[in-house]
């Protein structure tokens, strides 16, 4: 009787087919192919690309106004204050007036004209 965990008594004395090309081979203790490039081709297998993770398309940022909690500089497509160094608050979609050039939001631009 041979010991069970001993993989060089259990597995030198018998022959199996390769589960890729059907040859048959002796195995070195737990091997399962016999070649490499079985190997290679059973890992590959495996490893299929099924379909791809979807990706989130970005956020446009060009009309998003951002504005600095230190200063209160406003930026256009800008989420960093570079006098400050420091991150920017997102305000909303926005741009530049076209009257005076000072950036707004849209919710204030609404605002002004709603109020005129």
């Amino acid at each position: 009787m041979s010991p069970q965990r001993d993989d060089n008594e259990t597995t030198t004395h018998r022959t199996i087919d390769c589960p890729i090309c059907a040859r048959p081979f002796t195995p070195v203790r737990r091997q399962a192919y016999c070649t490499p490039a079985c190997k290679q081709v059973a890992w590959r297998r495996r490893i299929a690309p099924g379909t791809p993770a979807a990706i989130p398309p970005r956020r446009d940022r060009s009309n998003v106004v951002y504005q600095c909690g230190e200063c209160d500089t406003r930026y256009l497509a800008q989420q960093w204050c570079h006098d400050c160094a420091r991150p920017c608050r997102r305000l909303g979609p926005g741009g530049e007036c076209g009257h005076c050039g000072e950036l707004l939001t849209a919710e204030e631009l609404l605002d002004n004209t709603l109020r005129t």
